[in-house]
């Protein structure tokens, strides 16, 4: 898309004063905007008409790209034929063909899908839905929840409460309460420039069996964990380590939750990450790529035995009071719809796991260049690791970012870490242009 399409016709902005932006530094944007305006394929377009490369599929979640004619005809015809439909005690048609196929992409008997609008509600959804069930079960006492350090799961209280990721924590006061964590999975020391998963790390999981001791399994209702960790940093599980961890929560009844909302929809190679490691959660939870990022919606999809313990009441009583005013939007149940085919029918998954090899290569063909003290990829993932400068934490990755988007790359930063996480669609030319680019950059860093 040329800058006489969107980028001609966007109107201009003058007062940006308005809009207090999520996640980013306001001051320092405001002072020195960067305005997309239009996106096709694998690129955005700027306010002043350049073309930038989408190295981070938006924030994860784009995973077919920009613009897909497919996705906007459905969304813009289900805008035309329903805009809204309620989801409490009504339904429509689409909803129900969503969680059919949905369930029908998730290995065992994950087949049970509640629709939320984002991952964040995916994440609470998860949460509320565990402590219920073990209320219906004749067990109110599993009220404790166990994250992970420096793990991520949204930015509702719930989330940020099981997270580990510290300055989402530490302006909010003492959030939930019965709240514990176990040890992050990253070892540079023993696994530094891993390719795929890291050796060593499988006995980290042990560290529940020291919950178990201290609070007692009747207390833990579940333990959340993303399979693999990506805001933080990109961290790899270690071999045999989710294996660890779901044979701890069987000995001991604990829900094991994974939050695949990166993961999830082929950024691995594989639908999802729980199929790919081959362990099978009790919930999992899911957003961005549902819809490839064109309209909210994220879904906590359950096993067959977690649905079944709320319907056991009279039939026209509710199960769960739970839900929200867009949970199942016709518009996003469209998208999804649509999104799912695109990734069929192009054959996405496989194309991500046939372009790995090559991904690893150039990923790890950054060895070497100044300052990168690590490196480590899975699937389409890449997590370049960067020195910090003594004194300044997160100042030389964000400059690198800020090259890179002059440079026509779009890149993504947590700390002094750099994220990578292209459209699936992408091909080895642009896997080239990527790292060719980034290379460049990091040889100029300070």
């Amino acid at each position: 898309m040329t800058a006489q399409g969107p980028a001609a016709s966007a109107p201009a902005v003058n007062d940006l004063s308005s809009f207090w932006m999520p996640f980013t530094a306001n001051r320092q944007f405001k002072n020195a905007p960067r305005m997309l305006v239009g996106a096709q394929g694998m690129h955005y377009t700027t306010a002043d008409g350049r073309q930038v490369l989408d190295g981070t599929a938006g924030l994860w979640c784009c995973n077919a790209g920009h613009g897909n004619p497919r996705i906007v005809k459905a969304i813009q015809d289900q805008a035309g034929e329903m805009d809204y439909a309620p989801a409490f005690q009504m339904g429509h048609p689409a909803a129900f063909a969503l969680a059919n196929r949905l369930a029908g992409m998730l290995p065992g008997d994950l087949n049970h899908v509640f629709f939320t609008n984002s991952g964040s509600e995916s994440v609470d959804t998860a949460l509320k839905i565990a402590l219920a069930y073990h209320r219906m079960k004749g067990e109110g006492s599993r009220t404790r929840l166990i994250g992970r350090e420096r793990g991520y799961h949204g930015v509702n209280f719930g989330g940020i409460s099981v997270g580990g990721i510290t300055n989402n924590r530490r302006f909010f006061g003492t959030l939930l309460s019965g709240v514990d964590h176990l040890p992050h999975t990253h070892l540079p020391d023993r696994n530094a420039f891993s390719r795929g998963q890291p050796e060593h790390g499988a006995a980290l999981a042990d560290d529940l069996e020291r919950l178990v001791a201290l609070h007692g399994a009747e207390t833990i209702a579940a333990v959340i964990v993303e399979p693999m960790a990506g805001s933080t940093g990109v961290l790899m599980p270690p071999k045999g380590y989710l294996e660890r961890l779901r044979a701890i929560c069987d000995r001991h009844g604990i829900l094991l939750i994974f939050d695949e909302v990166i993961t999830g929809f082929g950024r691995l190679g594989s639908a999802f990450a729980c199929e790919h490691f081959g362990v099978l959660p009790d919930i999992v939870t899911t957003a961005k790529g549902l819809t490839s990022g064109t309209v909210p919606m994220g879904a906590a999809i359950v096993r067959e035995g977690i649905h079944d313990a709320f319907m056991s009441g009279p039939e026209n009583a509710i199960e769960l009071f739970h839900g929200y005013t867009y949970s199942a939007h016709p518009l996003a149940c469209a998208a999804a719809l649509a999104t799912l085919d695109v990734y069929q029918d192009d054959g996405l998954f496989a194309r991500c796991a046939d372009l790995a090899p090559h991904w690893e290569e150039r990923v790890h063909g950054l060895k070497g260049l100044p300052h990168v003290i690590d490196l480590r990829n899975m699937g389409l993932i890449a997590g370049i690791e960067l020195e910090p400068k003594p004194g300044k934490p997160t100042e030389r990755a964000f400059t690198a970012f800020l090259k890179c988007y002059e440079a026509g790359l779009l890149i993504r930063t947590t700390g002094d870490i750099i994220a990578l996480s292209p459209p699936l669609i992408i091909d080895r030319d642009q896997i080239d242009r990527i790292f060719d680019t980034l290379g460049d950059v990091l040889k100029t860093l300070d």
